[in-house]
Protein backbone atom coordinates (compact mmCIF):
# COMPACT_ATOMS: atom_id res chain seq x y z
CA UNK A 1 0.00 0.00 0.00
CA UNK A 2 2.83 2.42 0.84
CA UNK A 3 4.51 1.71 -2.50
CA UNK A 4 1.27 2.51 -4.31
CA UNK A 5 0.99 5.88 -2.51
CA UNK A 6 4.63 6.58 -3.26
CA UNK A 7 4.15 5.82 -6.97
CA UNK A 8 1.04 7.99 -7.15
CA UNK A 9 2.90 10.88 -5.50
CA UNK A 10 5.90 10.40 -7.78
CA UNK A 11 3.70 10.39 -10.91
CA UNK A 12 1.80 13.45 -9.72
CA UNK A 13 5.06 15.28 -8.99
CA UNK A 14 6.40 14.39 -12.43
CA UNK A 15 3.20 15.62 -14.09
CA UNK A 16 3.37 18.96 -12.26
CA UNK A 17 7.07 19.39 -13.05
CA UNK A 18 6.65 18.58 -16.74
CA UNK A 19 3.67 20.93 -17.03
CA UNK A 20 5.73 23.72 -15.50
CA UNK A 21 8.57 23.00 -17.91
CA UNK A 22 6.23 23.10 -20.92
CA UNK A 23 4.73 26.39 -19.74
CA UNK A 24 8.19 27.88 -19.25
CA UNK A 25 9.23 26.82 -22.76
CA UNK A 26 6.05 28.30 -24.27
CA UNK A 27 6.65 31.61 -22.51
CA UNK A 28 10.25 31.62 -23.72
CA UNK A 29 8.98 31.27 -27.28
CA UNK A 30 6.76 34.31 -26.83
CA UNK A 31 9.51 36.44 -25.32
CA UNK A 32 11.76 38.92 -27.05
CA UNK A 33 12.79 38.14 -30.60
CA UNK A 34 16.45 37.54 -31.30
CA UNK A 35 18.43 40.11 -33.26
CA UNK A 36 18.47 37.71 -36.21
CA UNK A 37 14.69 37.34 -36.14
CA UNK A 38 14.27 41.11 -36.00
CA UNK A 39 16.66 41.61 -38.91
CA UNK A 40 14.74 39.02 -40.93
CA UNK A 41 11.48 40.80 -40.12
CA UNK A 42 12.95 44.15 -41.14
CA UNK A 43 14.28 42.69 -44.39
CA UNK A 44 10.86 41.31 -45.23
CA UNK A 45 9.41 44.79 -44.83
CA UNK A 46 12.11 47.04 -46.31
CA UNK A 47 13.99 44.75 -48.71
CA UNK A 48 17.57 43.57 -48.59
CA UNK A 49 19.91 44.99 -45.99
CA UNK A 50 23.64 45.35 -46.56
CA UNK A 51 26.04 43.34 -44.42
CA UNK A 52 27.05 46.59 -42.70
CA UNK A 53 23.41 47.45 -41.92
CA UNK A 54 22.82 43.96 -40.52
CA UNK A 55 25.90 44.25 -38.32
CA UNK A 56 24.86 47.66 -36.97
CA UNK A 57 21.24 46.62 -36.42
CA UNK A 58 22.37 43.45 -34.65
CA UNK A 59 24.51 45.60 -32.33
CA UNK A 60 21.52 47.85 -31.55
CA UNK A 61 19.33 44.89 -30.59
CA UNK A 62 22.15 43.19 -28.66
CA UNK A 63 22.59 46.36 -26.62
CA UNK A 64 18.86 46.57 -25.97
CA UNK A 65 18.71 42.91 -24.90
CA UNK A 66 21.64 43.43 -22.56
CA UNK A 67 19.94 46.42 -20.95
CA UNK A 68 16.65 44.51 -20.64
CA UNK A 69 18.39 41.52 -19.09
CA UNK A 70 19.75 43.69 -16.31
CA UNK A 71 16.25 44.83 -15.32
CA UNK A 72 13.84 43.24 -12.91
CA UNK A 73 10.42 42.13 -14.16
CA UNK A 74 8.84 45.33 -12.84
CA UNK A 75 11.54 47.55 -14.37
CA UNK A 76 11.07 45.78 -17.71
CA UNK A 77 7.43 46.79 -17.71
CA UNK A 78 8.32 50.38 -16.94
CA UNK A 79 11.41 50.84 -19.13
CA UNK A 80 10.93 48.14 -21.75
CA UNK A 81 8.83 50.20 -24.14
CA UNK A 82 11.25 53.10 -23.77
CA UNK A 83 14.21 50.87 -24.63
CA UNK A 84 12.37 49.38 -27.59
CA UNK A 85 11.45 52.84 -28.90
CA UNK A 86 15.07 53.92 -28.58
CA UNK A 87 16.26 50.82 -30.44
CA UNK A 88 13.68 51.43 -33.17
CA UNK A 89 14.95 55.00 -33.57
CA UNK A 90 18.55 53.78 -33.77
CA UNK A 91 17.66 51.11 -36.35
CA UNK A 92 15.75 53.66 -38.43
CA UNK A 93 18.84 55.88 -38.54
CA UNK A 94 20.83 52.98 -40.06
CA UNK A 95 18.39 52.57 -42.97
CA UNK A 96 18.32 54.42 -46.28
CA UNK A 97 15.53 57.00 -46.78
CA UNK A 98 13.54 54.54 -48.94
CA UNK A 99 13.97 51.80 -46.34
CA UNK A 100 12.93 54.23 -43.59
CA UNK A 101 9.56 54.81 -45.28
CA UNK A 102 8.91 51.07 -45.42
CA UNK A 103 10.22 50.63 -41.86
CA UNK A 104 7.83 53.31 -40.62
CA UNK A 105 4.94 51.36 -42.18
CA UNK A 106 5.86 48.22 -40.22
CA UNK A 107 3.60 47.25 -37.33
CA UNK A 108 5.31 48.13 -34.08
CA UNK A 109 3.72 45.43 -31.95
CA UNK A 110 3.50 45.94 -28.22
CA UNK A 111 0.28 46.26 -26.30
CA UNK A 112 -2.73 47.45 -28.23
CA UNK A 113 -0.58 47.21 -31.43
CA UNK A 114 -3.03 47.97 -34.19
CA UNK A 115 -0.02 48.51 -36.43
CA UNK A 116 -1.34 45.89 -38.85
CA UNK A 117 -3.57 48.52 -40.47
CA UNK A 118 -0.54 50.45 -41.69
CA UNK A 119 0.87 47.41 -43.44
CA UNK A 120 -2.36 46.63 -45.33
CA UNK A 121 -2.66 50.20 -46.59
CA UNK A 122 0.43 49.77 -48.82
Amino acid sequence: MNIRKFLICAIASFAVASTSLVNAQEKKGRGMMTAEQRIEQIEQAVGSLSADQKKKISAVYASMAEKMQGLSQEERREKGMELMASARKDVRAILTPDQQKKFDAMPQGGRGGGGGKKKSEN
